[in-house]
This record gives C-alpha cells, structure tokens and sequence, in this order.
C-alpha cells in the first residue's frame, strides 16, 4: 500500500467512526414495549411461535438475520422485503441477492395469529426486527439484545432498489466500509455485524472464484489458509455446483458465538468479503477485540439496534400491513 493510500484508507476509517452520514430518520420515536398497552401479547407471540419453529430447524437464526439485515439496508428496516412481486413489477425478493432468502413463511404464520388477537396494530417490519432477534436467542432463552419497537411498513418494494445497497461477498473494505457508511453505521459496526457470518452456509459460487481464479489466472486467492482452501475444494470442485452450499463458521453454524473471529484471524474467512475485515490495523484490533465471546455479544447488540433504526417510518408514515406480503388495498 502506498503513502497515499494508507492516508485514504485511515481517514475512510476515521470518518466512519465518528458516524459520517447519519441515517437513522424518526429513530428516535422507537421504544421498548411499544405494544404494552395496544397488543400486549405481541412480543410474547413471536418469541413462541419463533423458538418453536427454531427448536426444528436451527438453521432459522441465520435465514431471519439475514433477511432482516437484507430488509434493512434497502429503504430502510420497513419490512420492503416481505412483499411480494406485483404483475410485471419485480420486488426486492426478484433481485439476485435476495433469491436465496428463506424464512417467509414464519413471518407469515406470526403475522396470521397476532391479527387475530390485535387486528391491524402489529407493523411486519416490527415483527421482522423480534423474529430474527428471538430466532438467534433460542438457545439461549434469553433475549440476546433489545428491540426496539414502533416501525411502520413500506408500500414500496422495487428490485431496482437493492442494486449497491446489499454488499457483495466480493467486496472490497472499502466499498463495505462506504456502503455501511450511507446507512449511518461506522467500521465496528460492519466487523461486529459480519460476525453474523457466524451462523449460516455460502453456496459455493460466492467464493469459487477465490478457489480456482482469483486474478483471473487460475490461481487461488494466496491470502486463504492453503489447508483450509483445500479442504474446500473438496466440497466445491470446478466449476461449482450453485447448489452446494458450505458453512460460513465451520464445524460452528448454527452456533451464535465469536468463533467466526477465531477463524478470521486464522485466515479461514469464507467469503472475499470477510477476508478483507484484515484489511488494515485498526480493523484488526477490532476483529481481535470480538474474539471475547461477552465482548462480541454486547458489541453485536448494539449495532444491531443502530441497524434496526436504518430510516425507519414511525408516526402516520407508511401503514400497518394486514398482510405482510401486500400492501392495504
């Protein structure tokens, strides 16, 4: 890295650490216990209906997170990314990274039965935001981080919206750290929410190219762990079968722990884009920072309640889906 470079680079990390860009609207109006007096049994409703569908499927924490962090960084945590495609117009379910999203089916089953206890008062976005937080905390059963509550839902969902919005796993740092920058999030919070990549599987043509042409040569990307890069092979032969998948946290991913840090510093992160989380010395000291379980917990926490403030709609804006995949007629 040149002089110049390591200039830009240390003031990119600075200027996201103090916050540039802020865009957290109407966050303020969130609140615990939103629902105490209007649907007082909304909570407890999606922490049931969500472990039990947790207690079969383990895999449910990685799906809901990941929908939820997709819901997020496109418009805004507004619950865009339930709603279906209308006639010829794709939503952002229609866009590529959101293909392989799953879970949509428990959002509508907790949707279902807290309208019929407290019709029209329970937005999807708010359910969303408890569901992925109670999925992860099942085995725990203990809620892993406060939810704030009292977001309103979108009446907008255009695939054409999540181009540049959802990072790519092959991302550079700086084009991550640029993209969390627009969402009012800083460099922590992209290390310590990366550490969602603690849970959940890649399919193999997301890092295939770091396998078998990482320069466009042939050759694999010499900064994997070489053991590990074979190991991987093994799984992905070339070309890759888009269907195979491998776990992000290995021998870990259905476990919501620091392990991913462990691995990291290793240099066994899977995708392209957790490798470069070692891009430079201060995001470095972070990663080494999470590799205390307490630590990660309570860092994880409070970026994901800065994430669950992303342009939210509060007050009169938006509306209160009866369903979470249309909007009111």
């Amino acid at each position: 890295m040149t002089r110049k470079q390591s200039h830009l680079s240390m003031f990119l990390l600075y200027a996201l650490v103090l916050g540039v860009a802020l865009r957290t609207s109407n966050a303020g109006d969130l609140r615990k216990n939103f629902y105490k007096k209007s649907c007082p049994q909304a909570e407890q409703l999606v922490r049931d209906i969500t472990w039990s569908k947790a207690r079969t499927n383990p895999a449910l924490g990685a799906k809901l997170l990941r929908m939820h962090f997709h819901d997020c960084f496109v418009k805004g945590c507004d619950a865009s990314i339930l709603l279906d495609p209308v006639g010829t117009n794709q939503s952002e379910k229609n866009a590529v990274p959101n293909l392989t999203l799953d879970g949509y089916d428990v959002i509508d089953e907790i949707k279902t039965q807290i309208e019929q206890k407290c019709a029209g008062v329970v937005s999807c976005a708010d359910i969303l935001s408890l569901a992925a937080r109670d999925a992860v905390s099942f085995p725990f059963k203990k809620a892993m981080w406060d939810v704030l509550t009292g977001r309103r839902d979108g009446n907008v969902s255009l695939a054409s919206n999540v181009n540049g919005n959802i990072p790519s796993p092959f991302s550079n740092f700086g084009t991550l750290a640029q993209i969390f920058s627009k969402k009012g999030l800083n460099v922590n919070d992209l290390i310590v929410l990366s550490g969602a990549h603690t849970l959940g599987v890649a399919r193999c043509g997301t890092f295939s190219r770091r396998l078998y042409n990482f320069t466009g040569k042939g050759d694999s990307d010499p900064s994997l762990n070489a053991t590990y890069a074979a190991s991987l092979r093994t799984q992905c032969p070339n070309p890759a079968n888009l269907s195979t998948t491998v776990e992000l946290d290995p021998q870990s991913s259905t476990s919501f722990d620091s392990h991913y840090y462990d691995i990291l510093v290793q240099n066994q992160g899977l995708l392209q884009s957790d490798a470069v989380l070692l891009a430079n010395k201060a995001a470095v000291k972070i990663v080494q920072g999470l590799r205390s379980a307490n630590a990660f917990f309570s860092e994880f926490g409070k970026s994901m309640k800065k994430m669950g403030n992303i342009e939210v709609l509060t007050g009169t804006a938006g509306m209160i889906r009866k369903q979470c995949r249309v909007v009111n007629s």
